[in-house]
């Protein structure tokens, strides 16, 4: 089943830009703000920079891995210096077709290490790329600001919680099972709810999260993942209804290699820059790389090529427009806002 295949099978609406008005509290739901470990990400702030290190030899593109300390502060330094926001370091690959766990002691060791070298040598934020709850708290005692967590709080109870207790930010995302492989958004939104709903529960505030839609991860739906994460690419709009500000991180991923045929990661530079340029036009907030200087380049010609959503204010009432949304995105947003799900159905078709 090809891109346009699927797209076509989603829903028997066409693509649409909504001009909706809500009571100012709503709208704020709609246009996203966080604070991530003190960088401003979402609506009205500029497309935000994350800087991908890795201390786990393991991982999948080997030019993102720093050998020892004084290699680490180089390269987060030179980082830095060319644009990013956010320093994230990870001591164990995530990446889902290899089989790279390694013992919790020793993610562990690697994150601490590496977060204590840098927590004196640079000064913007550093998030910690970890699924489990025990190294988040070791890394956030080493200086982490930031949880970056690709199971989206469900790999470990105890994360939640944590984030909660330490008064951290989170990058929380999409994972589990789909369901509707014919629209990937839709499954990504349903997904990221669930993880929402437990940061909520835990007292992680909103205003702390910012949420993935996990480009690469999504190895088993029904669908070749390389048209998944092109498809969930081109539609981050429909992840507005959130209320929470989008990071991607397409940077170098298999799927490059396979629309591409590239197959080294080391050679999907090329490919990766336009993925950033697309996922911004198509709002995101946020992207994570390996390679700053140029994406930093191409995420700020991106942003001034992208149309910034209209609002406009009508007595006690404020409008925001939401584009590329479906009817059923629609509908979705309406009944959220307290719309009898009747009368969503009928303004959703108009």
């Amino acid at each position: 089943m090809g891109i346009h295949q699927l797209r076509s099978t989603s829903s028997t609406a066409p693509w649409r830009a909504a001009s909706l008005k809500f009571p100012a509290e709503a709208r704020e739901a709609l246009l996203a703000e966080a604070d991530l470990g003190g960088v401003l990400v979402g609506d009205g702030h500029p497309v935000r920079v994350v800087g991908a290190l890795n201390v786990s030899p393991e991982s999948f593109y080997r030019g993102s891995v720093a050998e020892n300390a004084d290699r680490l502060i180089e390269m987060a330094g030179r980082m830095v210096d060319e644009g990013a926001d956010i320093i994230d370091v990870g001591g164990m690959s995530t990446a889902p077709y290899l089989d790279a766990r390694v013992p919790m002691e020793e993610e562990k060791r690697r994150v601490v290490e590496a977060i204590s070298a840098l927590a004196g040598s640079i000064e913007v934020p550093i998030s910690v790329d970890t699924q489990r709850a025990p190294v988040a708290r070791a890394a956030l005692e080493a200086g982490a600001r930031i949880v970056n967590d690709v199971s989206g709080l469900t790999g470990d109870p105890g994360m939640a919680p944590l984030i909660a207790e330490y008064g951290a930010s989170a990058i929380v995302c999409a994972h589990g099972r789909v369901s509707d492989p014919s629209d990937p958004i839709w499954e990504i939104r349903r997904l990221l709810r669930k993880s929402l709903r437990l940061a909520e529960l835990a007292g992680v505030p909103m205003g702390r999260i910012v949420v993935d839609p996990a480009v690469g991860f999504f190895r088993d739906t029904g669908v070749p993942w390389y048209q998944w994460d092109a498809r969930v690419i081109s539609e981050l709009g429909r992840l507005a209804p959130l209320g929470r500000p989008i990071l991607v991180g397409p940077s170098r991923k298999s799927f490059i290699g396979a629309i591409a045929g590239v197959e080294r990661p080391e050679d999907r530079l090329p490919g990766s820059l336009p993925a950033a340029a697309v996922a911004v036009v198509a709002g995101a907030h946020a992207v994570r790389v390996h390679d700053v200087a140029e994406t930093v380049q191409a995420v700020r010609v991106a942003e001034a090529l992208r149309r910034e959503r209209k609002t406009a204010r009508s007595g006690r009432c404020e409008g925001v427009e939401l584009r590329g949304l479906l009817e059923r995105d629609l509908r979705e947003v309406m009944v959220g806002m307290g719309v009898h799900p009747g009368g969503a159905e009928i303004m959703a078709r108009k």
